[in-house]
């Protein structure tokens, strides 16, 4: 019996400015983006965490989305316009109780889903309730995990990405300059540990109060950064994904409209 060995993937990773709590005005860089990356031949495109809204815990209840709002179905009409996967950070209204920290999946067939953060950072439970599914979705035959900022910490969440077979485990995250040394390491183990590449889309802008360091990028399976943004520059980090190795290159954002 012959295994099918999926064919080359592109993973963009949006490295863009966000606006504090300004969906709207975040939605059109964030479509804008799309549009370059999918022209550049991205079959998927992923933001960082809390993209649509800036990470804004104390207003996270009121910003918190319907499942059916309008701005998930911008998203999907432009995954399906560009004919890619889009993967964007926002808060997820819980009809249960507190709002989730979400990522929100949209699919060039039209339709869209969502993994919810499954485990909270120190102080997030306050504002946050936590998801319990696990994010693997497969695009072209390619299994990707989905992690969202502290999900990477606990090793519990790459070994079930392992467990599942999972190709690539892409995280979204809000990183600070201070923080970006140990999260780099902690990736890097995962995917020399787990023999898959790890993939890290972060913020640039300042949010929630945080300072934070782009350095979007992706670590390869002796655990090496193979590509990487340059710092806080608005980029498209493009990573080439096949037969589990990893190679890519920076698209620089340069006249990106407001």
């Amino acid at each position: 019996m012959t295994t099918t060995v999926p064919a080359p993937i592109t993973i963009a990773l949006a490295q863009l400015p966000v606006s504090k709590a300004a969906v709207a005005d975040n939605l059109q860089t964030h479509l804008a983006y799309i549009e370059r990356a999918a022209a550049l031949g991205a079959n998927v495109v992923a933001f960082p965490e809390l993209s649509l809204t800036g990470y804004e815990l104390a207003l996270l209840s009121q910003l918190a989305m319907p499942r059916d709002d309008a701005t998930f179905a911008a998203l999907t009409a432009a995954a399906v316009a560009n004919n890619t996967v889009v993967i964007a950070g926002c808060p997820l209204h819980n009809p249960h109780g507190k709002p989730h920290i979400a990522a929100v999946v949209c699919f060039p067939n039209g339709e869209h889903t969502f993994y919810l953060k499954q485990h909270l950072h120190e102080g997030e439970e306050v504002d946050c309730a936590p998801g319990h599914e696990s994010g693997l979705i497969n695009v072209n035959g390619t299994r990707i995990t989905l992690a969202v900022c502290a999900d990477f910490t606990q090793p519990s969440h790459a070994a079930t990405a392992a467990k599942q077979k999972a190709d690539v485990y892409l995280a979204s995250a809000l990183i600070s300059p201070g923080g970006y040394a140990k999260d780099a390491e902690l990736l890097a183990v995962i995917a020399k540990r787990h023999q898959l590449p790890v993939l890290l889309a972060n913020h640039v802008s300042t949010t929630g109060g945080w300072q934070t360091c782009g350095n979007c990028g992706g670590w390869n399976t002796a655990g090496e950064l193979a590509v990487s943004a340059h710092g806080t520059q608005p980029s498209l980090v493009l990573c080439r994904i096949h037969q589990g190795g990893i190679s890519g290159r920076v698209e620089v954002m340069t006249d990106l409209h407001s």
